[in-house]
């Protein structure tokens, strides 16, 4: 991916919904147009980052799956 993430949020072993509280945290800290790279092994994160992206209008320019990780890219909108 050729996002470049301006900050690394790491919530491996974290079941939902810390996540997401933890997410919208550090997407809150972000200075608009800045990336949040965010780290999960819940396989619920998946369709929960892309509706809580969605409900917040916050952009997901990214995913990636790699064995029991996924990885989101978040960028702050607003």
């Amino acid at each position: 991916m050729s996002v470049t993430p301006d900050q690394v949020l790491d919530c491996s072993g974290m079941a939902c919904p810390m996540p997401i509280l933890k997410t919208k945290k550090a997407v809150d800290a972000l200075q608009i147009g800045q990336v949040l790279k965010m780290i999960a092994t819940d396989p619920g994160s998946v369709s929960d980052m892309d509706a809580w992206t969605k409900k917040t209008g916050h952009e997901l320019v990214g995913q990636e799956q790699s064995g029991g990780t996924y990885v989101f890219y978040i960028r702050r909108a607003k």
